[in-house]
C-alpha cells in the first residue's frame, strides 16, 4: 500500500478534497462521518462542555449539545435559503446569508444537484412576528458575477460580499431590500471558486474594515490611493482557475507578504495594510473591541489546525519566509508535524496558538454582550465544520500574548458518549452538522449557519438539495427581543455603539463621529461602563472627535488598566502624526502587552530615531516570552545589524558566556555580523545540545556567504551530532537561500550511482536513431524492470519520445517495477494489464474481514510507507489511530478511489532533467535557483532550476488504487478490519 498522502489519515478527510467552508478546507469526510474529538481543555472561566439540551425541534436531527443554561432553536432552514457559507446580522435583527449553490461546477455538475443558472444569491431572513423563528425569506440579489461567495458584511445600507477576485459593495439607497448600486471595491484576489480565497469583512472598533484571504493567490490588489499589494506562494490547485502563483513578490511597502493574509482598509478604499500573513486558509477574522485580532487556520496534515491571537504584522508560519517552499520542505529531522507545519522553531514566526488537531475551521466571532449571561462575555467562538462543533475560548493574558483554553461549546454530539462508536456507524446524520459561521444578533443571541452535508470538502457536495440550517442560541427560558436602533439621538447612537452585533456598532460609531467634539462628553461616560468592551469602544471613538478627543485618549496612556493603555496607544497610532512621545512614555511600562505595542509601532521607524527606545525594550525582555521576542523582531525589521551593533558592547565578549536570554535575542535578530559568534557556540562542546542547535539554526537563517561557509566548516567537525545538523542545513540551503553563495558543485560534487549512469546510457541508446526497433524494445524492457530505468522511461513517454511499439511492450512489464512511484506514474503513459478490473464496495462491506489476515496484508502491502503500532515505516501518515479518524466506508472509499480528489499541495509532479533523470513526487519548494521534490520513498531531491528540462503536474494520486495493488474484495475487507481494530 503506497504512501497514503492523499488520504491524510492525518485528517478527518481525504486531502483530496476541500469544501468551500474552511480550510483546505474540508478534507473529505465520507458519509460515514467523523472521528471523535480530542478531549478538550477545560477553561477556568466557568464555561462547561456541552451537555444534552434539545432544540425546540421535534426530532434528534435538530438536537444540539450545549451548556445547561442555554438553549437552541432551529431558527431557519431550507428551502428559505440554501448552502450557507457566511452570515451577518443587520440593525433590524435580520440575518443575511451568502449561498454557494453553484459551488465548483467543475466537480458538482448542474444536472446532478440544485442549480442556480442566474447566479448565486444573497438572502435576507427575518422573524417578523417575534416568535423566535424566521418566517420571511427575501432575495436581496442574485448575480452571475458572484461565484461561491464566502463572506458578507451588512453595514448600514451597504452589503459587502466577498467573492474572489472581488470585494463587492451593493448599496440599497432607498431601503427596499434591493441593490441600487454595485461597486467592485477591490479586485485582484486569487481563488476564484475556491475556499482558500477572499473571506468575510468585518468592521473594527476603530471604524476601519478588516478582512482576510486564504493562500490561493496570487493576490495583486491596488487600493484607491494607488498602493499595490503583491502576495503569493508556490501553492496552486483546488480549482482549474488556480494554476499560476509564485512567492517572493514585493509589495509597494518593500516587503514580501505570502500565503493567507489578514488585511485592513479604510472605508473609502484607501490605506490597504497587511495585518498578518503566511496563513494557510484563515477562514474569517474576529475582532474584539480592544482591537485584538483572532484567527483560526486549517492544516494540510490533519493534526495541526489552530486558533490564534494575531499580533499586528506577524508571520503565521505556514510557508517559508518568501513563499517558495511548503513547510514539508523546511521540516527538519525529528520535528513533529505541528512544530514544522507552523515553523515554530524558526526566528520571526509567531506562536501558533491552540493546536486543535484535525478539522476544518470556519467562521469566528468574539462575544462581548451580557445577554447570554456574565460568564459568556469575552468568549471567542470558532466554528469547526469538520468536527461538528463550535469551540469556545476565554483568552487569558500570558506575557505579551494570550493563552487559549478550549471548550467544546456547541455540538451535535455529547462531550463524552462511551456507548457511541462513531466509526461503527456508517450513516449518522448528526455528522452532517457543518457549522460554516457563527454571528451575534442585535439582541445578544447567537446564530449558527449550518452547511449541512455528509462531507466537508472534496470540492463536492453530497447533499444534492442544497439544504442548510440556522440555529439560534439564547439563555434558557429567556425571550430575547431585538432592540430598536434609533440613530436620530445621541442616546440612540450610544446604544447602537454598545450593541452586541459587531457590524451594527459601526452605525453608532459613524453617527457619533459626525458630531465631532459635541459627542465627547457622552462618549467619555462610557469610560466608566461596567462592560470593559464598551470602555474600549469609547477610546477608539474619542480619537476621532477632534483634538480634544485625542487629548482625552493621551491622558488614558496613564490609566491603571493595561488593556486601556494598549487600546489608547493603538487608537493614537491611527490618528496622531507624532506618536513618538507616547512610545517613549510607555517603553518602560510594567505590562509586556503595552511594551509589545510599542515594539510593533517601531517597525517602520528609522533606527536613528528609535535606538534608545529599542534598547529599552530589549532590556525588558525576560528571556521566556516568545510573543514579546517576536515583537522585538518586528521592531528590528530591516535594522537588525544596527541594533546588534548597539547591543554588542553590553554583551559578554565570549559568546560562550551568553545567557539564554541573550542567545534568544541574537537568534531572533540573526545578523550576518554574528556569524562567527554563532559558529563558535555551535562548535563548543561545553554548551548544552539545545544551545548549540539554536546557533546552528541561526546560521541557517543568515543569507550570507560567511554563514554558508561556516556551516560547511561545521560539517567537517568530529562531533557527529553537529555534523549531522550542519549537513542537513547545507543540503537544504543549497537549494534556496544559499544557492548562489558558493560553488556547490565543488563543495558537494554531485555523484551518480553506477546504476544511474547505466540507465542514462541506455536512454541515449533508445534515442539513437541508428538503434533498431527490436533493440530499442529489448533495451526498454530491461529498463522497465529497474527502478531508475522505469523513471527514465516515464520521462521519455511524457516527452513523447518512445515509439508506440516500444510503449506497448513496456506496458506489459513496467507495472511490475519494484518502485511504487514508477508503477503509479506509468499509468498515465502505458496501458496497464487488466486495467478493466474493478472492485465493488458493496461486496466489500458485505464481507466479514479478518483482522489477523489484514495484519499480514498490511505488512506485505502497506508497511513500506506506513506505520501501524510498531510495524512499518514513517514515510506516509501514521495509521495506528486511523480507526479514530475514519469509519469503515470512509476508509474503503479512500483506498479504492485515491484519485477521486487531491489535497491542496499534494498534486504529484514529474520533473525531467536535461540529462534524462526523472523525479516524481510532491513539489515542496519552487524557487528561482532550485526546486525540491519529495518522492514516494520519502526522500527529498534538490534539483537546480538550470538543469530542468521539463515539468508536469498530475491530477492523479501518488497512491495506486486497490486494483493496482493487487487487492481483491476479501483482502480489502481484511485490511479494513485490521485498521479499524480498536
Amino acid at each position: 500500500m503506497p504512501s497514503l498522502t492523499q488520504l491524510p489519515f492525518l485528517n478527518y478527510t481525504r486531502p483530496s478534497t476541500a469544501l468551500l467552508l474552511g480550510s483546505g478546507l474540508f478534507l473529505l469526510t465520507q458519509t460515514g462521518g467523523l472521528p471523535p474529538r480530542p478531549e478538550p481543555q477545560r477553561a477556568a472561566s466557568g464555561i462547561t462542555a456541552p451537555k444534552q439540551a434539545k432544540t425546540t425541534g421535534a426530532d434528534d436531527l435538530n438536537k444540539l449539545y450545549l451548556p445547561d443554561d442555554l438553549e437552541a432553536t432551529l431558527w431557519a432552514e431550507g428551502p428559505m435559503f440554501y448552502n450557507p457559507t457566511n452570515i451577518d446580522v443587520d440593525a433590524r435583527g435580520r440575518v443575511w446569508v451568502t449561498e454557494a449553490v453553484n459551488y465548483r461546477d467543475f466537480n458538482n455538475k448542474p444536472d446532478t444537484r440544485l442549480n442556480h443558472p442566474e447566479g448565486e444569491r444573497v438572502m435576507i431572513l427575518e422573524d417578523t412576528n417575534g416568535d423566535g423563528r424566521a418566517d420571511k425569506s427575501t432575495v436581496f440579489v442574485q448575480d452571475k458575477d458572484i461565484v461561491s461567495p464566502l463572506g458578507i458584511a451588512v453595514i448600514g445600507n451597504k452589503v459587502i460580499v466577498s467573492c474572489a477576485p472581488n470585494l463587492v459593495i451593493f448599496t440599497d439607497e432607498n431601503g427596499d431590500d434591493k441593490p441600487d448600486k454595485k461597486e467592485v471595491f477591490l479586485t485582484g484576489f486569487g481563488g476564484l471558486d475556491h475556499d482558500h480565497s477572499l473571506h468575510a469583512l468585518v468592521i473594527g472598533p476603530d471604524g476601519k474594515w478588516y478582512f482576510n484571504t486564504g493562500n490561493a493567490g496570487p493576490h495583486v490588489v491596488t487600493d484607491k490611493s494607488g498602493w499595490t499589494l503583491r502576495s503569493g506562494s508556490l501553492y496552486t490547485g483546488g480549482t482549474p482557475y488556480n494554476k499560476i502563483n509564485k512567492g517572493n513578490m514585493v509589495s509597494d511597502d518593500g516587503r514580501i507578504w505570502v500565503g493567507g493574509l489578514a488585511l485592513r482598509i479604510n472605508p473609502d478604499g484607501t490605506g490597504l495594510k497587511v495585518m498578518g500573513h503566511n496563513f494557510r486558509n484563515n477562514y474569517e477574522i474576529g475582532l474584539d473591541s480592544f482591537g485584538n485580532m483572532w484567527q483560526n487556520d486549517n492544516d494540510d496534515q490533519v493534526v495541526a489546525c489552530r486558533t490564534s491571537w494575531l499580533m499586528e504584522g506577524a508571520n503565521a508560519g505556514y510557508f517559508s519566509l518568501d513563499g517558495t517552499r511548503y513547510w514539508q520542505a523546511d521540516q527538519r529531522p525529528g520535528q513533529p508535524i505541528p512544530i514544522a507545519h507552523w515553523h515554530q522553531e524558526d526566528p520571526g514566526v509567531m506562536p501558533a496558538g491552540d493546536i486543535t488537531g484535525a478539522g476544518s475551521p470556519t467562521g469566528v466571532v468574539f462575544y462581548e454582550g451580557d445577554e447570554l449571561g456574565p460568564k459568556y462575555r469575552g468568549i471567542l467562538l470558532s466554528a469547526e465544520a469538520g468536527r461538528n462543533v463550535i469551540f469556545s475560548y476565554k483568552p487569558e493574558p500570558q506575557g505579551a500574548g494570550y493563552r487559549l483554553p478550549r471548550v467544546d461549546f456547541i455540538s451535535t454530539f455529547p462531550a463524552v458518549d462511551e456507548n457511541y462508536k462513531w466509526n461503527e456507524v456508517d450513516n449518522d446524520p448528526r455528522k452532517w452538522f457543518r457549522p460554516s459561521d457563527v454571528a451575534v444578533g442585535t439582541d445578544g443571541s447567537l446564530y449558527i449557519a449550518d452547511w449541512y452535508d455528509p462531507i466537508v470538502g472534496g470540492h463536492q457536495m453530497h447533499d444534492k438539495k442544497g439544504y442548510g440550517r440556522i440555529f439560534r442560541i439564547t439563555p434558557k427560558g429567556k425571550n430575547l427581543k431585538v432592540p430598536k436602533i434609533d440613530l436620530r439621538t445621541t442616546k440612540g447612537q450610544i446604544a447602537a455603539l454598545q450593541n452586541p452585533a459587531v457590524n451594527v456598532r459601526a452605525l453608532g460609531f459613524d453617527a457619533l463621529k459626525a458630531q465631532g467634539e459635541k459627542a465627547i462628553k457622552p462618549v467619555k461616560q462610557l469610560l466608566t461602563a461596567e462592560n470593559p468592551y464598551h470602555r474600549a469602544r469609547a477610546v477608539y471613538l474619542l480619537v476621532n472627535l477632534g483634538d480634544k478627543g485625542i487629548a482625552e485618549v493621551k491622558n488614558l496612556l496613564r490609566s491603571n488598566d493595561p488593556d486601556i493603555r494598549v487600546v489608547a496607544l493603538r487608537a493614537l497610532r491611527q490618528v496622531d502624526q507624532d506618536i513618538m512621545p507616547a512610545l517613549q512614555q510607555l517603553a518602560n511600562d510594567a505590562s509586556p502587552a503595552v511594551r509589545r505595542e510599542v515594539a510593533i509601532a517601531l517597525r517602520d521607524v528609522p533606527f536613528d530615531q528609535c535606538k534608545d527606545l529599542l534598547l529599552k525594550l530589549v532590556g525588558s525582555y525576560d528571556g521566556q516570552d516568545r510573543w514579546f521576542l517576536n515583537a522585538l523582531g518586528q521592531a528590528a525589521d530591516k535594522k537588525e545589524e544596527a541594533l546588534f551593533a548597539a547591543l554588542k558592547p553590553t554583551l559578554p565578549a565570549d559568546p560562550l558566556q551568553w545567557d539564554q536570554r541573550t542567545a534568544n535575542l541574537i537568534w531572533e535578530l540573526h545578523p550576518a555580523s554574528a556569524v562567527g559568534l554563532f559558529k563558535q557556540r555551535a562548535a563548543a562542546p561545553g554548551l548544552i545540545a539545545d544551545a548549540r542547535k539554536q546557533s546552528i539554526v541561526a546560521l541557517g537563517f543568515i543569507k550570507d556567504i560567511a554563514a554558508a561557509q561556516a556551516m560547511v566548516d561545521l560539517t567537517r567537525m568530529d562531533d557527529k551530532a553537529i555534523v549531522d545538523q550542519a549537513n542537513y542545513w547545507v543540503n537544504f540551503r543549497r537549494g534556496n537561500d544559499w544557492a548562489t553563495l558558493l560553488n556547490w558543485d565543488e563543495v558537494l560534487p554531485p555523484r551518480l550511482t553506477p546504476n544511474e549512469q547505466k540507465m542514462l546510457a541506455l536512454r541515449q541508446k533508445l534515442l539513437d536513431e541508428y538503434t533498431s526497433e527490436p533493440d530499442k524494445t529489448k533495451v526498454a524492457l530491461d529498463m522497465a524492470r529497474d527502478p531508475e530505468g522505469g523513471k527514465v522511461l516515464v520521462g521519455l513517454a511524457a516527452d513523447k519520445k518512445l515509439p508506440d511499439s516500444v510503449k506497448k511492450a513496456v506496458g506489459e512489464v513496467i507495472f511490475q517495477n519494484p518502485d511504487q512511484s514508477v508503477r503509479t506514474m506509468a499509468g498515465d503513459y502505458f496501458t496497464r494489464p487488466g486495467a478493466t478490473a474493478t472492485l465493488s464496495l458493496n461486496k466489500v462491506t458485505a464481507l466479514t474481514g479478518s483482522a489477523t489476515a489484514g495484519q499480514t496484508i498490511f505488512k506485505n502491502t502497506c508497511s513500506t510507507c506506513h506505520r501501524h503500532g510498531q510495524q512499518g515505516s514513517d514515510i506516509g501518515p501514521e495509521l495506528t489511530k486511523i480507526h479514530q479518524k475514519f469509519d469503515r466506508n470512509g476508509l474503503l472509499d479512500a483506498i479504492v478511489n485515491p484519485s477521486a480528489g487531491l489535497a491542496f499541495g499534494y498534486e504529484p509532479w514529474l520533473i525531467t532533467t536535461k540529462n534524462g533523470q526523472t523525479y516524481y513526487g510532491f513539489l515542496l519548494s519552487d524557487g528561482q535557483q532550485a526546486i525540491v521534490m519529495k518522492d514516494a520513498a520519502g526522500q527529498k531531491h534538490t534539483i537546480p532550476a538550470s538543469k530542468i528540462a521539463s515539468r508536469k503536474q498530475y491530477t492523479t494520486s501518488l497512491m495506486p488504487d486497490a486494483v493496482s495493488l493487487g487487492l481483491n474484495e476479501q483482502q480489502l475487507a481484511d485490511l479494513t478490519a485490521y485498521l479499524m481494530k480498536q
